[in-house]
């Protein structure tokens, strides 16, 4: 359950859910936006796999709901996902966002809520999983970025929705690197929330497309 009180009315459709597992810079970024009422997208709770995880202290601070779904604390992964899809539903969002979230969502998740999204530090499909900045560095690509894409059940497999790139510079490593992504990133990730929250994301097939406004 949340561990502060219900968030203010805010329409369905603009609700969002943010899943951290880390010190939450893109939550903040989120929580920053939604401050503008023109922002269109509304946090409205966040949840964590990780009680430790910094970005729920952000969220309290902000004073947005919080929950924590720890794998520790259920029989085995299909309990879990329930566990996660029940969490993530109290809020009732129209948006989830996995903003640094380092656990796949399973069926329960995918299934329940219909447009999750994922902000990953390399361009896909190229360097997907845990080690994006490294593998791209370790290949010697003189260009990677940051994608944001749909979730499905695969490891960074889902449509494009949006990418942006960043040079790789020949003093880089890995931190340097993605400190420079995560700045793009951020920006890249609040544009496409506000975008998706205001008018919506058409998919076919594998294009995944932000929508304009009427008229």
């Amino acid at each position: 359950m949340p561990s502060s009180p219900d968030s203010p009315v805010v329409p369905s459709q603009d609700r969002v859910v943010v899943l951290v597992s880390g010190g939450g810079s893109n939550l903040a970024a989120l929580l920053e936006a939604h401050r503008d009422p023109g922002y269109g997208a509304r946090v409205v709770g966040v949840v964590s796999d990780r009680v430790e995880a910094g970005g729920l202290e952000i969220a309290r601070a902000a004073g947005i709901p919080t929950a924590v779904v720890s794998p520790k604390d259920f029989d085995d992964r299909p309990s879990w996902d329930r566990g996660m899809a029940e969490a993530v539903g109290v809020f009732d969002p129209g948006l989830v966002v996995s903003a640094g979230f380092m656990r796949i969502l399973g069926a329960p998740v995918l299934e329940r809520f219909e447009r999750v999204i994922n902000t990953h530090p390399a361009l896909l499909p190229a360097f997907p999983g845990a080690h994006g900045v490294r593998d791209a560095l370790a290949y010697g690509v003189t260009v990677t970025g940051c994608t944001v894409h749909l979730v499905d059940a695969g490891v960074d497999t889902g449509p494009i929705i949006a990418q942006q790139a960043v040079e790789v510079l020949p003093e880089d490593d890995e931190a340097t690197l993605h400190e420079r992504i995560k700045v793009v990133e951020r920006a890249l990730l609040v544009d496409v929330v506000g975008r998706a929250a205001r008018h919506g994301i058409h998919l076919d097939g594998r294009r995944a497309q932000l929508l304009e406004p009427a008229g």
